[in-house]
């Protein structure tokens, strides 16, 4: 089992469109993904069409400790989430105080997995580096980066880098990450660029799986749909198959 935290501090890379569709691309492979929507935004719960009051999202969690089991919504494809809402940006102020938040969703999903300890996560972190980004980090156990090609996604990249390295004095590990290049158009030369810079950097951690600028990818939120329901035979869908295939092969995602 494998609690994986995707994030970057920088929004638009592909984050919870990675979320969604490794998580799909698993179910598909007849397991049972839980997600959890991290984001106040809640981007991954509209498009799952599972938005909720606040009382019925991990907001709830947090606020009234209810158990996250309480709070899973089945999804379409299979597997289940735990939504996120609005209410959401609140926590930091509220319950921001000391490390112990920082720990409370990693431990409650120890208790939401107790019977399933195999399960596979999927945390879509808020880009804010904060309460909800931190807690996200701190209950995984690796920690996959989106990040698109261009100049701002790339700063956002390093800037975590840094920030996963200052975590290591707190967490007396290191995460295991990997990087992988999303909205990639090998028609410009700059994503090739920034490519040879992040390979550069970061060696095997980035991905050799590219997940390409791709219509169907654009359009699948809209109709609130995984790559794989609303696009099978597509660029995008063949992208996140082999990169869930990557994962699996190197041992980076363990079901």
């Amino acid at each position: 089992m494998t609690r994986l935290a995707v994030f970057n501090q920088k929004g638009g890379v592909g984050k919870t469109t990675t979320a969604l569709n490794l998580a799909a691309a698993l179910a598909g492979r007849h397991c049972s993904p839980l997600l959890v929507d991290m984001d106040a935004q809640a981007h991954l719960t509209g498009i799952l069409g599972t938005v909720q009051d606040a009382e019925d999202s991990v907001f709830a969690f947090y606020s009234d400790a209810k158990p996250l089991g309480s709070l899973t919504r089945p999804v379409s494809f299979g597997g289940e989430l735990v939504p996120a809402h609005a209410e959401l940006m609140k926590v930091d102020s509220l319950f921001g105080k000391g490390p112990r938040i920082l720990y409370r969703l990693r431990e409650g999903l120890v208790e939401l997995l107790g019977p399933s300890p195999d399960r596979s996560v999927f945390i879509d972190c808020c880009p804010i580096l904060g309460v909800l980004s931190l807690s996200g980090i701190f209950a995984a156990d690796r920690v996959l980066v989106p990040v698109s090609t261009d100049y701002l996604a790339v700063r956002g990249a390093l800037a975590l880098e840094s920030t996963l390295q200052a975590l290591e004095h707190v967490l007396k590990e290191r995460l295991e990450r990997r990087y992988v290049l999303t909205r990639f158009d090998a028609r410009r030369r700059m994503a090739h660029d920034i490519e040879q810079t992040l390979r550069a950097r970061f060696g095997a951690e980035l991905c050799e799986t590219r997940i390409a600028e791709s219509v169907g990818l654009a359009e699948s939120p809209y109709h609130q749909r995984d790559i794989f329901s609303h696009a099978p035979g597509s660029r995008g869908a063949q992208d996140y198959e082999r990169l869930l295939e990557e994962l699996l092969a190197t041992g980076f995602l363990e079901v």
